[in-house]
């Protein structure tokens, strides 16, 4: 009998989609779950429509990717709403996709907070609880995907939800753990080989070496590589390569 060789992690490889920017066409075939915008910062719902079919043609995990109420600033702004408000606004962008993807025939299994909303909730407790309280509600036993660590980490597990540890490829970090912010000199990181040693660092060795060269610890769940940059399918496609040289297997939300 023929032995398979054995794998030495696995690994969620995630994008955000459905955004109007680059081509989900392009890269969706070389991740294995998409977060699909749906209506906060970007998405309507030709584009919600459009993502979930590509994933369930290509077999990809498909979940709500929800921000700020705020197409102009393609939610990359933090904003100040009412708790209640904030609250009607992400549950109805994911009733919105998930209304669709019953039409479409795709279960949802994930949801990842957009831009600003996701990086002020992995400092922000309050905000935090009230995203993951949000989720929780829909009872569907729905991942969070957040930053390892992070407020909004500790409030979906707190919650009862499956949370997602997520690293990024193609994102420079801070000495604090922190994304770099983009504005900065280094932010994105658009070599291919790069991001895939970053991503393989975080699987195989649980950790991180920050934009000033010190060494964080970071253990990933999932690694995201963005499809709002040029050259993103081509990243993605070498990433997905480069895991599998490693003896990392992709694998989707279960």
């Amino acid at each position: 009998m023929r032995m398979t060789q054995p794998y030495r992690a696995h690994v969620i490889l995630n994008c955000d989609c459905g955004e109007g920017i680059g081509d989900d066409s392009a890269i969706l075939p070389h991740v294995t779950a998409a977060n699909i915008a749906c209506g906060g910062h970007a998405g309507d719902e030709a584009s919600m429509r459009t993502a979930l079919a590509l994933c369930r043609r290509l077999g990809v995990s498909a979940g709500a990717h929800p921000g700020y109420p705020d197409r102009a600033g393609f939610g990359r702004r933090t904003l100040t709403i009412p708790p209640a408000e904030l609250a009607a606004s992400l549950r109805a962008q994911i009733q919105s996709l998930q209304r669709l993807a019953d039409q479409v025939g795709v279960a949802l299994t994930h949801v990842k907070p957009h831009g600003a909303l996701y990086n002020q909730a992995a400092r922000d407790t309050g905000l935090a609880e009230l995203i993951a309280g949000v989720i929780a509600k829909f009872g569907q036993g729905w991942a969070l995907i957040a930053l390892p660590d992070s407020a909004l980490a500790r409030a979906g597990e707190a919650a009862g939800l499956r949370v997602l540890r997520e690293g990024f490829a193609d994102r420079a970090y801070e000495r604090d753990g922190t994304l770099r912010p983009r504005e900065l000199p280094g932010a994105l990181i658009t070599d291919p080989a790069q991001c895939a040693a970053q991503a393989l660092a975080m699987v195989l060795d649980g950790e991180v070496t920050a934009h000033d060269g010190t060494r964080l610890p970071l253990a990933a769940d999932t690694i995201c590589v963005h499809s709002d940059t040029s050259g993103a399918a081509e990243r993605a496609a070498h990433l997905r390569r480069a895991l599998a040289q490693a003896g990392v297997l992709c694998v989707g939300v279960r």
